[in-house]
This record gives structure tokens, sequence and C-alpha cells, in this order.
């Protein structure tokens, strides 16, 4: 795709909230969670996606839904405050108990999970994942929040991608200064010379891993790459080595969660196109920890 045109289209995904991403009938009228889902997955635009991890984790698929949270992940936080909300249906990002494909087989005696269960339960909740649907958005959705939560769809895209921008000239420092600015709350993992002059930005949301870190990485027309979260072992260190050997090259983590809700946050501007008749509201998860 021609840079100019890409850009252009990230421009209009970011700003025009009446344009569609896939063909959208808001004739619809919506009464269960199980008829919403089957929506959204048809608006995405996807083939059926086999062993999909994009299913209902608790609740009845049937349930009436009178309200809708978008969220990275269904804390207890977020849960409390889809109640007080009147929202019975959530529709989260990531895992609702603890790993990929919320496997509670160990969990079963555990109070954390009879507790954050029961109190779904109680109050009648529906909990989906949004996931591979929401990646399968033509440009990826969570990709195209995190673009706009950084600005970045007035820069020019490196041909043939939709994932690495040519910004304005400036040093490794500068642009750790601008992502506190957009991310004041979070801090972030780093390696590379502060004093490093760049301008080739590739961007990883979330969690994707090593090799499809390294494969941006090691792209001649990265600079920088700017991510969610690795294992230290991984492309931690072959920046380090990288670095080490005077390569023009550096890593940004600024954790999982500021990688991708803005994603989420699109989503649910996203769905107000198509879900007229259901308020739907957009909770930012706040950070998982704090920092010594």
């Amino acid at each position: 795709m021609n840079p100019i045109k890409s850009s252009l289209l990230l421009i209009f995904l970011c700003f025009f909230s009446n344009l569609s991403i896939a063909q959208i009938n808001t004739t619809v009228k919506y009464k269960s969670a199980s008829e919403i889902t089957e929506t959204i997955i048809k608006n995405t635009g996807s083939d059926i996606i086999p062993n999909t991890v994009d299913v209902f984790k608790e609740g009845n698929p049937e349930t009436q839904v009178k309200g809708i949270i978008t969220c990275m992940f269904a804390t207890m936080d977020i849960l409390k405050q889809a109640v007080a909300k009147d929202c019975n249906f959530i529709i989260v990002h990531e895992p609702l108990y603890y790993n990929h494909l919320d496997d509670t087989t160990g969990l079963v005696n555990d109070q954390v999970y009879q507790e954050k269960r029961n109190f779904i339960n109680s109050h009648k909740l529906v909990i989906w994942r949004f996931h591979d649907y929401i990646h399968s958005i033509k440009p990826d959705a969570i990709l195209t929040g995190l673009v706009c939560k950084l600005g970045w769809e007035k820069y020019e895209m490196i041909k043939n991608t939709t994932n690495q921008f040519i910004i304005p000239a400036t040093t490794l420092k500068g642009l750790l200064k601008s992502l506190k600015q957009k991310f004041p709350k979070s801090t972030f993992n780093v390696v590379g010379n502060p004093e490093m002059k760049l301008s080739k930005v590739g961007l990883a949301p979330g969690a994707p891993g090593g090799g499809e870190h390294l494969s941006i990485l090691t792209d001649p027309n990265v600079d920088v790459l700017i991510t969610g979260e690795a294992p230290q072992w991984e492309t931690y260190e072959y920046v380090r080595d990288a670095v080490d050997f005077g390569k023009h090259k550096a890593v940004i983590f600024i954790g999982h969660i500021a990688s991708e809700q803005s994603g989420m946050e699109y989503g649910a501007e996203w769905m107000r196109k198509f879900i007229t008749d259901i308020p739907v509201y957009f909770i930012e998860n706040k950070l998982s920890y704090w920092t010594y």
C-alpha cells in the first residue's frame, strides 16, 4: 500500500467515527450477548477463526444485555464499575482467570478464583473475550488504537507496513519523553543508547513474542521497537548484544496494558457504530503493579 494512502486511512479510522471498518448493519435490535457477539464478529470482516480464544468465559450467553463494557482485563475493579454502571456484558481482551486459555483446573479450591467467580455469577454478568477477532480487523484495531493514542496517524508509514513509522528525528531519550507524556503513569524498560538518533520506529503491541520482535528489529528500516512486554531472556538480550556490537538499535517496553488498552478503547468507539440501542463504555485498567 502507498505510504501516503496508508496514513490517510489511519487518519480516517482515528478521527471520523462515521466511517465503517466493515459492512455494518445499524437496524439490528440486540437482545442477547450471543447475538451481539455474532454481530461483532460479522463486522470485523474476518473469516471464522478455528480454535479461537474468543469465547464466553462466564455467564449465560442468552442474557439480555443492558450495557457493555470493553476493557483489557476484567479485574475486580472493572467488574464493580460495570455493576455500578448497570452494565452486564463485559468484553475483555485478555484472559479472565490468569492464563491464556482460562484453564481453572488448578484453581478449583482457590479462594481468589471462587470469590471472583461468585461475584460474576451473583451479579449475572457475562464475560466474553475479544482477542483474535479484534486483531483480525484490517488494519489491526489494537494497533490502530495505539497509533491514535500516540498521535502518529499523521506520519508516513514505511513501505508495505502498517506498524512502522517515520517520525520527526529525535533521540531515544527524546522519544521516551514524548511517550511519558502519553503514558504518564507507566514505567518503561529500555535497552539502547539514550543519545541514539532515530526516526524509524516499529510498533508491536502486547506480547507477540521474541520472533516477532526480532523480525522487526532486524529490518534495516527500523531504529527502535516499541512493544508491550517479553521474557527478559529474549528481546532484551538480542538488543543488548546489538548495542554492544555498535548496531543502531533500541527497544522500549511500555507494558502490556499500556500498549494494547487504547485498542479496546478504539474497539468501543467502533462498536458504537453498529450497536446503537445499548450503551457501550470503555473502562481503563489501572497498572497491574507498582515499582520500587
